[in-house]
């Protein structure tokens, strides 16, 4: 039996374009991109484009040659905006129908063209399927289907068609056109298969209503000059033929339900409609055009297939209607009166999406040639499904830590597994061995330096310290002992500031440092009392850990605290608890702790495969990239973009699946365990066992805490300690400091007084000089006042009386102002104010502040030195210490060396050697013969010089102190000899005295 001729869509044709260069100027200015890496990948593409434009319309290979092109215009279009703005590539197609040619510059027109020529070529390779056999008759409806669902996705897809051939109307035809057939496909093959008449029935309907469906819109494009007229003739002459078949089909099924008149009157509408198709198949001209996609001998087999249809309607219909008059006598309705025939629905257009899903159309598409491009906005949602994954990995993570951590929990609170070692008499042996923390303590303490030497040191050190302050304290005394019995001597005469106000600091430092370490002798008190209360403890830990006896120190301990001496009983003993069941008729402790272990074997398990679970959903969730979904979907991903996320991490849910039952397991497996071991626990043969466990953990603890807080104890006092050496190391360079001072202090004084005390010998003597020649003055007067003579007359007479010559005129003051000998402007670090006087028997003074050196002058009647007279003059001024109640003096004078505090253990300045006044010195010996007649009217009346700056730091004690090269100089040779000691000595002159 011949087939049913069908309907096929021709193609569109099109011109040659180049696709190399825009894309590379583009990859080169856009992502900056080398051009030539994507050279092969251009060349291809545009290869494709010219291997489509000779794809066979009825070839398997054309198909493939279309379905590859469109798909990497589809990939192409993620990647490169191709339109007017971007990259500008003219596309030029002709109609596929008027052959008219539209050219445009938006790759939404080539990819809708390729579409249109894929559904043409479908619907071709459809029409000339052998229906006769299955194979083809599949094919045929397969590819009726596609082809609609290509023209479908055309409506949907591109609004604005620039052709005839892409129009809406003209698609909507086509695809109505494309399902009808594919229905028509699909009753062949039921009635091949002999179906039933009632589901042949309706599947007439069906292809009949899309038929007409159909008429409309071919008539319309007929008259629009579009479709060639044959179609329309095919159309309508289908129409016809299928509702005739139906009608057929219809009537022999109510002929089977008793319906004969119904059955009669679908005949009479079945041979009407036969005519009608019979006479539009006839109506067929005799030559097809060739652009119809129909073969020539179409409207010679439609002729013959519609009338032998005829034949066989009228031949039914003449049977039940003699049946009908003669037996049934049913009334016949017309066909106003006729039930319309009901319809199934059969084919449908197959999605684009759904043609893509295959792995058969992703191997005829090939691999995406730009991959190695990704957008920008892809990155950035690939980004947000990364954060997606890395919330899931999170909360599946703390799920599983959550799970691993009830279990822990719950044995912990069971005392699991520890417990069974008890009960199986296997804990003796382990619970006398320390723990790792204490054998750290006793290393620890083994490490340390014992704390009886530190205290041993620090009392040495302390001592040492006390015998410096009492030094410095005994020298200040001394000094100022000697200082004030000068004073009562000398009385006036004595003019060197009283020490008690230039000793205030020192002896404040003394005391202070006195108190601070009267303070730390408490502290020490403190820490050692505290090593008494613990030094048993240090000296076992110490010992156990030399020795490496530290298990032996816990065990002796722990038997010591138990008291085994006492006890002829041990736990070791005792008979085992597996040796020991009793038949009572329920089970053995043997076979409950076998049951507990098999249940923590299980939890062991457990929590190992959650962990490899957990570790399997880690190691594919970073494997997992999605990159191409989302190219793929860059268009959609903008308003589906939380769906796409949902839909990709399904792929996670059998993992997930898998944890949450492992957790439900865990927790049925727990609530077991539990149950069971407290059965165990309340066996009267577990109860005294595990009160002697509990027993022996107290003893273990309280061990444990004893030693604990002796190792605490110990790092307590070594730290104690070790500040503590600290301290003394400061106060001792503090002590030492204030020693340096103290000495410093003490010989400027002697220094300073031995000179006052040269001075003041020196003037008795001048003084005892005087009052004998004035004495000699007096009775030369009383002599004279006894003579009577010529001289007596002579002053009666009143002749002038020539003054006495023998008063010798006042002696110049030891320091003239403004010329006493200065140091050197130096900075110095000590606070305590040094005051020192010249020697005695200094009388060529340097100058002050740049004056020249003044000498005394002598009297000019005698031509000798002028001897002191007090009387006359008063008391010399001489060198002049500061009144007691100072304690510092002015930016202009000079301090001395003084205390640091207790914390300093460095000093930023350091004591200046007497280099400068010894060569001052030696200065003022050079200038003396040119200085002797310069006037000293610039130095102010009064002016007292201020106390030079301290001496030197101290010296040891097998140190002499020399001041220059050779001594102070003196008048003369006169008292060279009685102050050559003095040099030597400062306090040689106090010695008589003492």
């Amino acid at each position: 039996m011949p087939q049913a001729p069908m309907i096929s869509v021709p193609l569109k044709a099109t011109n040659e374009i180049d696709w190399v260069g825009p894309l590379k100027n583009y990859i080169q200015n856009t992502y900056g991109d080398d051009p030539e890496r994507y050279a092969e990948e251009c060349a291809t593409l545009n290869r494709l484009r010219q291997d489509m434009r000779g794809a066979g319309k009825d070839s398997t290979s054309g198909r493939d040659m279309l379905y590859r092109y469109y798909g990497q215009l589809e990939l192409l279009d993620l990647r490169f905006p191709i339109d007017e703005k971007h990259i500008k590539i003219s596309f030029t197609w002709f109609d596929a129908f008027t052959h008219k040619s539209t050219s445009q510059y938006s790759l939404a027109f080539e990819k809708a063209s390729i579409i249109f020529n894929i559904s043409a070529v479908l619907s071709c390779h459809a029409a000339i399927q052998n229906r006769s056999e299955e194979s083809g008759l599949k094919m045929a409806y397969h590819s009726f289907q596609a082809s609609a669902g290509m023209f479908t996705y055309i409506n949907e897809n591109f609004l604005h068609a620039p052709s005839s051939d892409l129009s809406r109307e003209t698609v909507k035809t086509l695809i109505q056109i494309a399902l009808a057939q594919a229905t028509e496909v699909f009753l062949e093959k039921q009635i091949m298969d002999k179906k039933k008449v009632g589901l042949l029935a309706k599947l007439s309907s069906q292809a009949a209503y899309l038929y007409d469906q159909a008429l409309e819109g071919t008539q319309d494009n007929v008259n629009r000059v579009i479709f060639e007229k044959v179609w329309l003739l095919l159309v309508q002459t289908k129409a016809s033929y299928l509702g005739s078949l139906a009608q057929h089909y219809q009537a022999q099924a109510d002929d089977d339900a008793n319906n004969h008149g119904v059955a009669v009157g679908r005949l009479q509408v079945a041979e009407r409609l036969g005519k009608e198709a019979n006479r539009l198949a006839n109506s067929f001209p005799n030559s097809i055009p060739p652009s119809s996609n129909l073969t020539s001998d179409s409207s010679a087999i439609l002729a013959d297939i519609t009338k032998r249809h005829l034949t066989s309607v009228q031949e039914k219909l003449a049977e039940l209607a003699k049946d009908n008059d003669y037996i049934y006598h049913q009334p016949v309705p017309s066909e106003a009166g006729l039930s319309p025939v009901p319809k199934l629905p059969a084919a449908k257009p197959i999605p684009v999406t759904e043609l893509y899903a295959g792995q058969d159309i992703q191997r005829i598409t090939g691999p995406d040639l730009f991959s190695k491009i990704v957008p920008m906005n892809v990155t950035e949602s690939a980004s947000l499904y990364d954060e997606e994954k890395a919330k899931l990995v999170r909360a599946e993570t703390e799920r599983v830590d959550v799970a691993n951590g009830e279990m822990a929990a719950s044995l912990d609170y069971l005392r699991l597994p520890g417990a069974l070692q008890v009960l199986k008499g296997g804990l003796d042996q382990e619970e006398v061995l320390p723990d790792d923390d204490f054998k750290t303590w006793c290393e620890d303490v083994a490490a340390q330096e014992n704390p009886v030497t530190l205290l041993e040191s620090l009392n040495g050190r302390k001592a040492s310290l006390v015998v410096g302050l009492d030094s410095c304290k005994k020298e200040l005394d001394m000094e100022e002992s000697v200082c004030e019995k000068m004073r009562s001597k000398y009385g006036a005469e004595w003019t060197q500031q009283p020490s008690a106000g230039l000793t205030t600091t020192l002896r404040g430092d003394v005391r202070s440092y006195r108190e601070a370490l009267d303070e730390a002798s408490r502290t020490d008190a403190q820490l050692a009392a505290k090593l008494r209360q613990n030094e048993l403890e240090f000296d076992e830990m110490r010992a156990a850990s030399e020795r490496g006896e530290v298990d032996n120190l816990f065990q002796r301990s722990v038997s010591k605290l138990r008291g085994r001496s006492s006890n002829s009983g041990s736990p070791m003993d005792e008979p085992n608890l597996l040796d020991a069941d009793f038949d009572d008729g329920q089970l053995s402790v043997a076979e409950q702790i076998a049951r507990v272990e098999d249940l923590l074997k299980k939890l062991s398990l457990l929590k190992r495969e959650r962990n490899q679970i957990l570790k399997d959903l880690k190691e594919k969730i970073h494997n997992d990239d999605i990159s191409q979904i989302l190219i793929l979907n860059k268009k959609s991903i903008q308003n589906y973009e939380n769906q796409l996320f949902q839909a990709e991490l399904e792929k996670f849910a059998p993992h997930q699946n898998r944890l949450l039952q492992a957790n439900h397991k865990q927790s049925a497996l727990l609530k077991e365990l539990s149950a069971t071991f407290n059965t165990l626990l309340q066996d009267k043969r577990v109860r005294s066992e595990q009160s002697k466990y509990e027993n022996a953990q107290r003893q273990r603890v309280a061990v444990t805490n004893r030693y604990k807080r002796a190792y605490q104890e110990f790092l307590d006092l070594v730290a104690g300690l070790h500040s503590a050496k600290n301290w003394y190391a400061e106060m001792k360079d503090s002590v030492e400091s204030l020693e340096k001072n103290v000495q410093s202090f003490v010989h400027n004084r002697r220094t300073e007084g031995a000179q006052l005390l040269n001075q003041i010998e020196k003037e008795k003597s001048a003084n005892q000089s005087s009052q004998a020649e004035m004495e000699r003055d007096r009775l030369r007067e009383l002599m004279d006042r006894m003579t009577v003579g010529p001289q007596q007359q002579q002053q009666q007479s009143g002749s002038p009386k020539p003054q006495n010559q023998s008063r010798r005129p006042p002696p110049a003051p030891l320091f003239s102002p403004g010329g006493a000998a200065r140091y050197a402007d130096v900075n110095y670090a000590s606070q305590y104010p040094l005051p020192n006087s010249p020697p005695a028997h200094q009388t060529t003074y340097g100058n002050f502040s740049g004056q020249a050196g003044y000498q005394p002058q002598g009297g000019p009647s005698y031509g000798q030195p002028a001897a002191y007279n007090p009387s006359q003059y008063g008391m010399n001024p001489g060198p002049a210490s500061p009144p007691p109640t100072q304690t510092s003096f002015g930016t202009s004078t000079y301090r001395g060396p003084a205390s640091p505090p207790p914390t300093q253990t460095s000093f930023g300045q350091s004591l200046h050697g007497y280099g400068g006044y010894q060569a001052q010195q030696q200065q003022q010996q050079q200038q003396g013969p040119q200085a002797k007649g310069r006037p000293t009217s610039q130095v102010p009346p009064g002016f007292v010089p201020p106390p030079p700056p301290p001496g030197p730091p101290p010296l040891g004690p097998q140190q002499t102190i020399h001041f220059g090269s050779q001594d102070y100089p003196v008048e003369g040779q006169q008292g060279r000899g009685q102050h050559q000691q003095q040099a030597d000595d400062p306090w040689a002159g106090l010695s008589a005295w003492k």
